[in-house]
């Protein structure tokens, strides 16, 4: 089996393995348990802070068959489709490189047909303030009246970026960077099964340098992992 970076390894699968974003975990899971579910979400906040993670959660959570306190249960057919990406009833674009109103065109083409396996169909469009004026207004007209069976999770660094008349059709939550103590906890959770050990100053230095993004501390955790020597990580082997 190929090797996966640590940051992809310790990937949340559920709301409760979310760090860091407690507000925005409590309020998706009430909607989900309450059936509460907006037609757009907007996520905002800066990278390596959980928003595609919360994204992909969402996606299997709202076509879960047996949801167990908002929490999608991983193993009916609908999480599994999900999971294994075997179904169009999630799909993903990236507007960084797919920003153009004929791609959004080509996305909205496929929103009349009903979900497969699920009960919902869901767009996630990350980086959406990557969209053009007229990939803005292709998507507008869909999201003023959108079929029932269709959820938009939209992700953005910038949400200063996106059109006013957008941000009011979404329901915007917005993500804080991941405190320090938490990125370390999560980072010796890592550890423990590499079986190396680290110094206090260590993490506390990754978790500095990581200025808030989770994904950024596993990206320079790794990095720190392939040069320790032993199975000591040391604070000099991170500042070198």
């Amino acid at each position: 089996m190929a090797y996966q970076a640590l940051y992809r390894q310790w990937r949340p699968m559920t709301f409760a393995q979310v760090v860091g974003q407690e507000a925005v975990v409590r309020t998706l899971r009430r909607q989900i348990e309450t059936g509460r579910i907006a037609h757009a979400y907007l996520f905002c906040g800066c990278r390596g802070t959980g928003k595609t993670t919360l994204a992909k959660i969402m996606s299997r959570a709202i076509n879960c068959q047996n949801p167990d306190q908002g929490e999608p249960c991983g193993v009916c057919d609908p999480c599994r489709a999900i999971l294994s990406e075997s179904t169009l009833d999630v799909l993903e674009l990236d507007a960084a490189s797919n920003n153009s109103v004929d791609n959004v065109r080509d996305l909205l083409e496929q929103v009349r047909y009903p979900a497969q396996v699920g009960k919902y169909k869901v767009y996630i469009i990350d980086e959406v303030h990557m969209l053009s004026a007229a990939a803005f207004n292709a998507l507008l007209k869909t999201l003023e009246e959108p079929p029932a069976h269709v959820v938009f999770i939209l992700a953005t660094t910038e949400p200063q970026r996106i059109p006013a008349t957008i941000l009011s059709r979404v329901q915007r939550f917005d993500f804080g960077r991941i405190p320090a103590p938490l990125m370390i906890a999560r980072m010796e959770e890592a550890l423990t099964p590499l079986h190396i050990a680290a110094e206090p100053e260590a993490l506390q230095t990754v978790a500095r340098a990581a200025e808030g993004a989770l994904r950024d501390a596993f990206s320079i955790l790794e990095m720190c992992v392939s040069a320790t020597a032993d199975s000591t990580l040391r604070a000099q082997t991170v500042r070198d």
